[in-house]
């Protein structure tokens, strides 16, 4: 606990030093929908939640969802080049197999991965209206994988009663070109919503530039969702929702296009170093993604009740070296839930739920039931307890709770606390891939966590949140193991535990009345890890929004990060975005990424984007 202590002192300096620190301001009557089994008001939730709306992603400018979620408190992305190349999520220092993440009520992690985790590196922001990113471990609401939180998407949907339409275009550096087109309307009775995006760009090289590599990796994507819902009666709304998608991303192995000294069996046994040709040209991924949710609300007496179907399938071919290897993956998940009222303070919401996963000829079922109550003690007091009981086909019962509970000393100053557990099952490549072992067993968690949030009214805010988290039981591969038969190693259990602790701290602050300032810092100890990369001590967001007139508007952002692990270098990075609004409900903008074209690296021997520029112009109508 001493790095808990040390992040707290840290986190309590620099309250001290600087009220202006936070990339998202929380207004105390916002919805938070990823906290609890039902919509519940932020300043109600114990629960920490960042919540990114449609205009901060506008605002930024950003294309890649990992780009923006960077530069938000306890997160953290390891790139592998440019778009279309592998992005992991790291939430407060857990990887991204701990974070399931659910667009319009669909679980996107891709069942035919080692881990099971959902890859960033193609995620835009064309189609997105909404982002919650719930902290902490969550398998009582969520399941297995939710050993560190969980990550809730909205697609665009209509705001008001009426038509509304948007569209973009843009281009820029390495020949991008990007498209989309926002259809929604919605009426008493219900609500139709779709979008259609492109996006093309020949990219750089992967695989670091400045040692030699030469080919740039490209990256083509369609996209198309849709969202309907109609209320039949005035107790029965049914609704269908979804999305498909196709990409084709060239990325770099590991020799990149020069090629690389590594370790050849040249006889049975016997290891030597050899230098290993690259083959530029022939690393690709094709990606062919599609998921659908039916669902039905009604009422029956004083108990509101919800059904859903969901269903996720995933056909990705990747290349490198002249071999192809195909990964087919499917998702089918069948949940009901009630909820009551229980006077005038508590609420009881309930239910079950059945979900199969198949990859690789094999398929795992998991069974659940839960519970949640929610009460108000008094005017100032709530408290959520959720509790759930899965059952897997293959590793039989496990028991997961959270407590969470918010102190309103006023409207304007709360305090939070949460605890936690979670776990998650072995994937399904863990376990019957060619590295996999049929004998492994679960990783379990549990987090806890304490937060101060305050507001000065409409001048700013400030919140300081310190966490725990410990996991045990890991699955990593482990290079000794042989129970698999293969030569370099299996999937194991990795004994020891991995602890990550420390702070973080956001804030705004309205410097003029066309002047914001604002950021974000978190502290993060990982010295005691097991099977864990470690990430970053330090990472600093800071922004300034500046309204040069009524048309013209600034943001500038930067985002310093210190003390890394792997020996990777400390780096400071830039990006400007310009809007100009010539029009009523249309602008023209201008995004600069890297402003002082620094290098530097988020993957070890991967590079990142020189300075680039995008203009682009947007409309809603």
């Amino acid at each position: 606990m001493k790095a808990m202590h040390a992040a707290l002192l840290m986190g309590t300096a620099l309250i001290a030093a600087a009220p202006v620190l936070a990339e998202e301001i929380y207004e105390l009557d916002e919805i938070t929908l990823s906290a609890g089994r039902e919509e519940t008001e932020i300043k109600r939730s114990g629960a920490t939640v960042e919540v990114i709306t449609a205009e901060a992603l506008e605002k930024s400018g950003e294309t890649r969802v990992a780009d923006y979620l960077e530069t938000l408190p306890g997160i953290s992305i390891r790139m592998s080049g440019p778009i279309g190349t592998t992005a992991s999520l790291y939430l407060r220092g857990a990887p991204a197999q701990y974070v399931p993440v659910i667009v319009d009520g669909i679980e996107v992690g891709d069942p035919a991965a080692g881990q099971g985790a959902f890859d960033f590196g193609t995620l835009t922001t064309s189609d997105i209206s909404r982002i919650e990113v719930l902290k902490g471990s969550n398998s009582a609401l969520y399941g297995s994988q939710a050993v560190a939180g969980a990550i809730s998407i909205t697609t665009k949907r209509a705001t008001e009663i009426g038509t509304e339409q948007s569209a973009t275009a843009e281009v820029g550096s390495y020949n991008t070109r990007k498209l989309s087109y926002s259809y929604a309307t919605k009426t008493e009775k219900g609500e139709i919503a779709l979008t259609a995006s492109h996006l093309s760009t020949d990219g750089f090289s992967a695989r670091d530039e400045n040692d030699g590599n030469f080919e740039a990796d490209g990256y083509r994507a369609n996209r198309l969702s849709f969202y309907t819902d109609y209320q039949v009666t005035p107790d029965l709304k049914i609704g269908v929702n979804g999305f498909v998608e196709d990409t084709h991303g060239e990325f770099d192995d590991f020799v990149g296009d020069v090629g690389a000294t590594s370790w050849v069996e040249t006889s049975p046994g016997v290891w030597e170093p050899m230098f290993v040709a690259g083959t530029p040209g022939d690393d690709y991924t094709i990606r062919d993604t599609k998921g659908a949710r039916l669902f039905a609300e009604f009422a029956t007496g004083a108990v509101d009740q919800k059904l859903d179907f969901t269903f996720y399938d995933i056909d990705r071919t990747s290349c490198s070296n002249g071999w192809c290897d195909d990964f087919f993956g499917t998702r089918k998940k069948l949940a009901w839930q009630g909820a009551t009222d229980l006077g005038l303070n508590g609420r009881l919401v309930f239910g079950a739920d059945t979900e199969e996963e198949e990859a690789h000829g094999e398929s795992t079922r998991t069974n659940g039931v839960f519970a949640e109550l929610s009460y108000a003690f008094g005017d100032n007091l709530d408290v959520t307890a959720s509790l759930r009981h899965d059952d897997h086909s293959d590793f039989g019962g496990f028991t997961s709770g959270r407590l969470a509970a918010v102190y309103r000393f006023s409207d304007d100053l709360l305090l939070r606390a949460s605890l936690g557990n979670g776990f998650r099952a072995p994937s399904l490549y863990e376990l019957y891939g060619p590295y996999g072992d049929p004998l492994l067993e679960r990783e379990e968690s549990r987090s806890a966590e304490i937060g101060i949030e305050k507001r000065f009214g409409d001048k700013a805010a400030l919140r300081l949140t310190a966490f725990h988290l410990k996991a045990e039981n890991l699955i990593g591969f482990d290079s000794a193991a042989t129970v698999c038969g293969q030569d370099y190693g299996c999937y194991n259990q990795v004994d020891g535990d991995s602890e990550r602790s420390g702070v973080e701290i956001s804030g705004d602050y309205l410097v003029a009345p066309k002047l914001r300032l604002g950021g974000s810092y978190t502290y993060t100890d990982s010295s005691i890890s097991t099977g864990w990369g470690a990430v970053a001590r330090h990472d600093l967001s800071l922004f300034a929004d500046y309204a040069i007139n009524d048309a013209l508007s600034s943001t500038l952002s930067l985002q310093h990060v210190a003390d890394r692990p792997n020996g990777l270098a400390d780096y400071t990075v830039a990006n400007l975005a310009l809007g100009y609004e010539f029009a009523e409900g249309k602008e023209a903008y201008l995004r600069v990424e890297n402003l002082f074209d620094e290098e530097y690296q988020l993957t070890s021997g991967y590079g990142t984007s020189d300075r680039a520029l995008y203009v682009g112009v947007r409309a809603s109508f």
